[in-house]
């Protein structure tokens, strides 16, 4: 969600309340609404809100123009129309001019009273109520039953509504909205609508069947038993916010003791301690703290992403593992930093370490137990961006200790500077980079290490459908200097290596059951869209050709073809969702590397895919890549594997996963948007 546009939609509502300057209005909306209600209730940790929340009118509005004159002792309002029975006012006697459209009005003691289809407008800004008071000597301004607050996609509405314009506070109670982050900017152009336009739009907010969106979570619905409004800041005790447009309880997220002060290009927010809720069953706390979200923010609502994360690297950290994704911050202004501190407990807790080699030992030598002080239970990652002209700075370090000794063996580094070009007629990532200590996974060989390197590469990914047969290009050239362990030795080498890489992966249909409808209700319980059933065919095409400074080359060329099957709906309780995908692929491979990090070793392997539900949300997801090759000592040995269980809902997944190849793994969670 980007913070300007909901920086623009605060100050919007604010205008409503803090009456900008206008001149009269000459047109009115026309509309025409519809009866309809809530169906499902919020049955939270707390509820906050009545099982029933009608939104509805019953009454026409035609267009029409409108004079009226007002008694000098206030007592009555005389009305001349032409076209329409509706009465308006005009309260013009404060700084601000306040129009008031409504089926019935009386006037009393400099008291105006609307009932019916009341529309109040502030310089085209509109709010529709059941009832409206006005209190012109004291200027406050009372508005109860369905009240709806509609800028084109977005939908809010409220229980009862009142603002005093001399003390600049107010309050709404029982608020309820639909968010639609994508159109925010556009929405606030505000413009008038016709009644079949109105009448769907006041409908959005109750959704029946709802479609997944790719793209990430653009929209919201929020809750509050009351919001308030003072000198521009807003206050909730408790706001309840979903990404699940069908209100079930699969997910929500407290936000308690909120305050947001917004700004021309920014956003104060201030709450204690917040939770997200999963299936109104399991909290999970989290702190926003005292966070400035500026304009470029992107990503959850108010910036919400996962901050705290569990990870697993037995390799580098010695294990189990805590980090903290820290806000960006933005030291300029195509200057970007974003840090994640870790702390390393198990490390902390066994009392030694096994991630580097011995004092004054060689970079390939082979890890060593060695004791710790308190410098080494810290590690960090950091990436800094920026934008230069049309190229696109990227630098990423890791540091896995900070005890000086073991500095130069724990700092990791990667440095990429990336352009977008025109070459033969496509488009083309050009991309000058630099690494110190990049660790590589090689198949069969294990784990290698490019100790220094730098160079150019050029490079092309297109994928596009044609006949129904899914496509996937990738060309990449490059020339590079590096050094890094011999391929038969634990010396170090260096040499210039200059690459030509293609593939080609494709997916052919045989047989498919087609989805005519890719929208989903309360039934689909554990997905966010239908699963497409089939049966596939996966293709590989792969070459390669290495041509290094001493004369030694490598080249071979690969072909893969395997099934792929996808059987049931994942609806029903167990064993309702299949999938299982084979490709074995076969190298005709030719000449040596003279590195370890890159030598093609694996001829023949096996990769499986498989995914299995196996007891309501819970699925089972595996994959892995088998060593065929008869020639090799690594014969049926695991090259890559990663096994997962995670908790697959409709508008979130939770799931943990472990690497047995490199021992590491972690905790994965994801959000789903929908529309």
């Amino acid at each position: 969600m980007k913070i300007r546009n909901l920086i623009k939609a605060i100050f919007f509502v604010s205008a409503l309340i803090n009456l900008p300057p206008s001149g009269k209005a000459n047109q009115f909306f026309t509309n025409h609404t519809k009866k309809f209600s809530q169906s499902q209730s919020l049955d939270s940790v707390n509820t906050v809100f009545p099982k029933h929340i009608n939104i509805s009118g019953n009454r026409s509005f035609q267009k029409f123009k409108n004079n009226y004159k007002g008694n000098p002792q206030d007592q009555t309002i005389q009305t001349y129309s032409d076209e329409s029975s509706l009465l308006l006012a005009n309260a013009s006697d404060i700084k601000n001019e306040l129009e008031i459209q409504s089926e019935i009005q009386s006037e009393e003691n400099n008291i105006l009273k609307a009932r019916g289809n009341v529309l109040a407008s502030f310089k085209g800004n509109s709010l529709k109520t059941d009832r409206l008071i006005y209190d012109k000597l004291n200027e406050t301004l009372k508005a109860e039953g369905n009240i709806k607050l509609i800028l084109k996609e977005q939908v809010f509405v409220a229980e009862k509504f009142e603002y005093d314009f001399k003390s600049q506070k107010g309050k709404f109670s029982k608020v309820k909205g639909l968010i639609k982050t994508e159109s925010l900017i556009k929405n606030l152009n505000f413009q008038r609508y016709d009644s079949a336009e109105l009448s769907s739009i006041l409908q959005k907010i109750r959704k029946v069947k709802v479609i997944h969106t790719p793209n990430g979570v653009n929209n919201w619905i929020f809750y509050t038993e009351e919001l308030k409004v003072t000198n521009n800041q807003w206050l909730a005790e408790k706001a309840i916010f979903t990404n699940d447009l069908l209100e079930s309880d699969q997910v929500k997220i407290f936000i308690n003791n909120l305050k947001i002060i917004p700004k021309k290009d920014e956003l104060k927010l201030k709450s204690s301690v917040n939770y997200l809720v999963l299936e109104d069953k399991f909290p999970i706390p989290f702190w926003f703290g005292n966070r400035t979200f500026k304009e470029s923010e992107e990503g959850y609502l108010f910036g919400l992403k996962p901050k705290w994360y569990l990870g697993l690297d037995k390799e580098e950290k010695d294990g189990y593992f805590i980090g903290r994704k820290f806000n960006s911050i933005k030291l300029s202004d195509n200057l970007t930093l974003n840090v994640q501190p870790q702390f390393l407990f198990q490390r902390s807790i066994q009392g030694y370490t096994k991630s580097f080699v011995g004092k004054q030992e060689s970079v390939t030598s082979n890890k060593v137990k060695r004791d710790i002080s308190f410098a080494d239970y810290f590690a960090l990652e950091t990436e800094l961006t920026r934008k230069i002209n049309k190229w696109d700075l990227i630098i990423e370090k890791k540091l896995n200790t900070f005890d000086s000794e073991k500095f130069l063996d724990a700092l990791r580094l990667k440095v990429d500077l990336v352009k977008e070009v025109d070459f033969l007629g496509s488009k083309w990532d050009k991309s000058l980079y630099g690494v110190y200590r990049d660790r590589i996974w090689n198949g069969s060989i294990g784990e290698s290490e490019i100790y220094l390197g730098y160079g150019l590469k050029l490079e092309k990914t297109k994928s596009w459908k044609i006949k129904g047969i899914s496509k996937t290009e990738t060309i990449n050239m490059g020339l590079g200097n590096f050094k890094g362990e011999d391929l038969n030795s634990k010396n170090l080498v260096d040499s210039y290596r200059g690459s030509l890489f293609y593939s080609l992966d494709q997916k052919f249909p045989l047989i498919v059951r087609d989805i005519k409808n890719k929208y989903v209700d309360n039934s689909f319980d554990y997905i966010f869209e239908p699963v497409k059933q089939g049966i596939y065919i996966n293709t590989k095409l792969a070459a390669l050709y290495s041509l290094y400074e001493n004369g030694n080359h490598q080249e071979y060329v690969g072909f893969g073809a395997g099934p792929k099957f996808i059987f049931g709906n994942f609806r029903k309780k167990y064993f309702d969702y299949t999938k299982v995908s084979l490709l074995p692929t076969y190298r005709m491979k030719g000449g040596d590397s003279i590195f370890k990090f890159d030598q093609i070793s694996d001829k023949f392997t096996l990769e499986i895919d498989f995914d299995q539900q196996v007891y309501g949300p819970i699925l089972l997801k595996t994959n892995a890549t088998i060593n065929l090759d008869g020639n090799s000592k690594n014969y049926g040995d695991f090259i890559n594997s990663k096994i997962a269980l995670n908790w697959k809902k409709r508008s979130y997944e939770l799931g943990v996963f472990y690497q047995p190849h490199n021992q590491s793994g972690g905790i994965n969670f994801a959000l789903f948007g929908f529309e």
